[in-house]
């Protein structure tokens, strides 16, 4: 395969990936597309609204007013809370955003199709119901589309790409890494990468992203003729052997319905990774786990006290980036306590802050990073990755007998 010398020249020499020739190859262009959102907020989408005011303005706040409204009665019911309406000053409080998939503003009319959020915690608990959902290892997602015999995937922007950033995961069972295409990443994740089985650089590579294993949705887009119907082939496959779990075909009347073709194979990709996830198919490859630490077995000298080597570990201090997600800024603070209390910690502090999303901390940690890792363990939180690379996550408490999660009922 073409492309393999290179990585494993860049595998065995680090400074030739930052080197003018690399960076040449990934600066500039329009490549880039952020996660709209990654919270796990309820969501309703696809409300319609219709209604008129004295002025534009008045009549969009009206339409906002009775999408929360609708939504509302939408999501009570799908929890099981009944569909009763509650004051305009609640939902408020509620509604974390509101999704504008399509408007239509006249003088004093408002016509749209609009998605709202609701906070889940803060809806689940005037509900009464749990909050409670089961997640999956983080799973890095690489999504790579196949047009005019050319495959891709953070090379330059694409549509399907675009249709993963705007896919809420507020309702899956699937904790998805998107990565943003920006930076390194066309290097790491492309097409080439999918087709290289190779545990060793897997690892690595997963490691720089905080996952556990690897998403490879894959679409063919064929086009019948200039502006004519467009077919998506669309593949599910996963983990380091590109292993296919399921296929199937959406068909489009033409290209400007691509986008609702794509978001439609991102619903369907997400359903077919749940059902994997529940049939126990995604499980992670044993070749991804970081290799145990060999103990050295030499006899110490007789000049080596244990004083002086406790000494010496005490100054190897070696710096961890833990990613964490943060949802609000109370998050953020418990987080770097809990990090500050684990034996070995020097520091910690939080190097990106992402409320809402996932936070990058800090810290400087005397020891082996593996320490870090078993502590905090220890300390109830669930750690995927390895190395100086950690996600953490804190782990669910048991539910009682008698109280089902909702996740089933959710979405």
């Amino acid at each position: 395969m073409r492309s393999r010398p290179f990585l494993a020249i860049a595998a065995a020499t680090g400074a030739v990936v930052l080197g003018a020739g690399a960076l040449a190859q990934i600066e500039g262009g329009d490549r880039g597309v952020a996660a709209v959102d990654s919270s796990n907020d309820y969501e309703i989408g696809s409300v319609s609204v219709d209604v008129s005011g004295p002025n534009a303005q008045a009549a969009r706040l009206a339409g906002w007013r009775e999408a929360q409204r609708k939504a509302w009665v939408q999501l009570s019911r799908r929890l099981g809370g009944g569909g009763g309406l509650v004051p305009d000053g609640t939902l408020d409080s509620l509604v974390t955003a509101i999704v504008v998939g399509n408007e239509q503003i006249g003088p004093n009319r408002y016509i749209a199709q609009l998605g709202v959020l609701f906070d889940r915690a803060r809806t689940a608990g005037l509900l009464g119901i749990s909050s409670y959902m089961t997640r999956s290892p983080p799973l890095v997602v690489v999504p790579v589309v196949w047009s005019g015999g050319v495959g891709g995937v953070f090379e330059q922007r694409t549509a399907w790409q675009e249709a993963w950033a705007r896919f809420r995961t507020s309702t899956s069972e699937i904790d998805y890494i998107r990565p943003p295409g920006n930076g390194a990443d066309p290097l790491l994740l492309n097409v080439g990468q999918t087709e290289r089985p190779a545990r060793g650089w897997w690892r690595k590579v997963l490691d720089l992203y905080g996952g556990s294993d690897v998403l490879v949705p894959v679409v063919r887009l064929r086009r019948q003729w200039p502006g004519g119907p467009v077919i998506g082939e669309f593949e599910a496959r996963h983990g380091p052997d590109n292993r296919v779990l399921s296929r199937f075909a959406l068909r489009a009347e033409n290209a400007s319905a691509l986008p609702a073709l794509l978001d439609a194979g991102v619903k369907r990709m997400d359903d077919i990774y749940q059902s994997a996830a529940r049939g126990g198919y995604l499980r992670a490859d044993p070749g991804l786990n970081q290799p145990a630490a060999v103990a050295a077995t030499e006899t110490p000298d007789a000049t080596d006290t244990p004083l002086d080597q406790d000494a010496a570990a005490a100054q190897a201090v070696t710096t961890v980036i833990v990613q964490v997600e943060t949802p609000d800024a109370g998050a953020v603070t418990n987080t770097e306590s809990a990090l500050r209390g684990v034996p070995g910690v020097r520091s910690a502090t939080t190097s990106s802050l992402a409320l809402g999303g996932v936070s990058l901390m800090t810290v400087a940690f005397a020891g082996d990073p593996a320490n870090l890792h078993t502590g905090l363990e220890a300390r109830g939180w669930q750690v995927f990755g390895g190395g100086t690379t950690l996600r953490i996550r804190r782990a669910p408490q048991l539910l009682p007998p008698d109280l089902q999660p909702d996740n089933a009922l959710a979405g």
